[in-house]
C-alpha cells in the first residue's frame, strides 16, 4: 500500500523526517527495530536517498542509531536511562510550570482548562492512548505559555526522548486516576497563580510517572515468573 509524504511547503527529506518520527513515537516502529529502509520507500513512494537524509536528523536527535553495514535502528532505552532522564524533566517541566503560572493570560488557562477536562473525559472512559495524547498537549502547552526560549529548547530536546515510553506508565492499574489527580492539584495552582506550588506539583508529576514506571516493570517481572 502506497502512502506518499505530503510536504506542505517542507522539503522531502523534512517531510520524511517528521513521518518518521511519529511513527517512532506512536510506536509503529517500535524500539529495537531496524528500520526497512526497502519498504518505507515504496510505501511512501520516494527514493532511498531523502529517506537516508531524514534517518541522519533522527540519527541526529537520538531518535535513531546508524550501525554500520546493518542500518538504522530505533532507539531503546534503558532502566538506567529513565532514573537519569525524569529527575531532569521533572526539573524542567517544573520550571515551565512556574514561568508559565506568572505568564499565563486568561485564554491560556481556559486552554489549560479545556484540555483539562478532555483529561478527565479520556480517564472516565478508561482511555489510555486518549489521555496520553492529551496529556502530551497539555504539557506542551504549558511549555509553551512559560514562553522562555531557553527552557522551551531543553525541554523541547527532552520530550522527544520521553515519548519513547508513550505513556507506558499509565498501564499500571490505578495510574490514570493518580495522574489526573495530580493535574487537578496543578491545575488548581495555576489557577491560584501560585507558582511555586505549581512548579511543585509539575515535579511531582513527573517523578509519580518514573515511579510508576517502574512499578509497572516489576509487576510484569513478577507475572512473568509467576
Amino acid at each position: 500500500m502506497s502512502d506518499p509524504i505530503p510536504l506542505h511547503g517542507t522539503s522531502l527529506h523534512d517531510g520524511v523526517a517528521a513521518r518518521l518520527r511519529e511513527l517512532v513515537f506512536q510506536h509503529e516502529l517500535p524500539p529495537g527495530l531496524f528500520i526497512d529502509e526497502l519498504a518505507l520507500a515504496a510505501r511512501w513512494q520516494i527514493s532511498r536517498t531523502p529517506l537516508r537524509e531524514a534517518l541522519k536528523v533522527l540519527a541526529a536527535e537520538g531518535l535513531v542509531e546508524l550501525v554500520p553495514r546493518r542500518g538504522a535502528r530505533v532507539v531503546a532505552l534503558t532502566d538506567a536511562d529513565a532514573e537519569q532522564l525524569f529527575p531532569v524533566m521533572a526539573m524542567l517541566e517544573g520550571r515551565c510550570a512556574l514561568e508559565a503560572t506568572r505568564r499565563a493570560s486568561i485564554d491560556d488557562l481556559a486552554q489549560l482548562q479545556s484540555l483539562h477536562d478532555k483529561l478527565e473525559r479520556a480517564a472516565a472512559a478508561a482511555d489510555a492512548d486518549g489521555y496520553y495524547r492529551v496529556n502530551h498537549d497539555f504539557h506542551s502547552l504549558v511549555q509553551a505559555i512559560a514562553a522562555n526560549r531557553w527552557l522551551d529548547r531543553a525541554t523541547g530536546d527532552l520530550r522527544r526522548f520521553m515519548r519513547l515510553w508513550r505513556g507506558r506508565q499509565l498501564q499500571l492499574p490505578g495510574r490514570i486516576a493518580a495522574s489526573l489527580n495530580e493535574h487537578r492539584v496543578l491545575m488548581d495552582a495555576m489557577q491560584q497563580r501560585d507558582a511555586d506550588r505549581a512548579s511543585r506539583a509539575m515535579h511531582d508529576h513527573l517523578m509519580a510517572q518514573l515511579v510508576a514506571l517502574k512499578a509497572l516493570q516489576a509487576l510484569e517481572q513478577a507475572r512473568q515468573h509467576a
